[in-house]
């Protein structure tokens, strides 16, 4: 809490803890309202759980060939969290979020990947559990919470291979520490070469400009 420059009182405090506590169960971070029950049932086959082999039926003989970190020549590439973009804070209009004027801090908590090839092209979902804690200041009825998704090739003369913005919406209850989760399933890019696969790396975060919308891409000159 001190890392957060301020002092709360003793309710902020019990919700933190509380934050804490449900963050380290894991379990509790899946969405319980029957709205959200698809995302779950996405989150089950990202991060475990979900039905046993004996109750999916067939892959059809067309399906992509799934990647993971067994795969001897391509694997699914890890999730990193951007550094400066693991939190996202809003305060007050016209103030810092900082002590007293912290409407809300968000934070993620748990990642997970799913990769599968198909004519020369990664097709990969990528799972984002996070958790919005109420601040000093108090957040509205719901908040907006923005992510950005990049595949990018580290190393020497870093690239961004595909990059995407996506919102969420999180209702605050009373509880004032609500978990939230989101699925992109649209990250697709061209498959590496077999000496550059190990060099990809799914970098999340929070980005603000989400919020704004993609810039338009520029027309190209004739």
């Amino acid at each position: 809490m001190e890392a957060l420059g301020y002092r709360m009182g003793d309710r902020v405090i019990r919700l933190a803890i509380a934050a804490a506590v449900s963050v380290g169960l894991g379990a509790a971070l899946l969405p319980q309202a029957s709205s959200a029950q698809s995302l779950s049932d996405r989150f089950k086959s990202l991060f475990g759980g979900g039905s046993s082999d004996s109750d999916k039926p067939a892959a059809a003989p067309a399906a992509p060939r799934q990647l993971d970190d067994s795969d001897a020549e391509l694997t699914c590439p890890p999730v990193q969290i951007r550094a400066g973009a693991s939190t996202y804070s809003v305060a007050a209009p016209g103030k810092q979020p900082v002590g007293n004027d912290l409407k809300f801090l968000a934070s993620i908590t748990r990642t997970a990947r799913q990769c599968s090839l198909n004519n020369g092209e990664i097709t990969a979902k990528i799972g984002i559990q996070g958790r919005v804690i109420v601040g000093p200041s108090g957040a509205p009825p719901s908040v907006e919470v923005p992510l950005r998704v990049a595949v990018v090739r580290g190393g020497v003369g870093e690239k961004t291979i595909a990059t995407k913005a996506y919102t969420t919406t999180v209702q605050i209850d009373e509880s004032g520490s609500v978990p939230f989760s989101l699925v992109a399933e649209d990250v697709v890019y061209p498959a590496p070469s077999a000496a550059e696969n190990d060099a990809y790396v799914f970098y999340i975060g929070f980005d603000p400009q989400a919020l704004k919308g993609e810039p338009k891409a520029r027309p190209r000159k004739k």
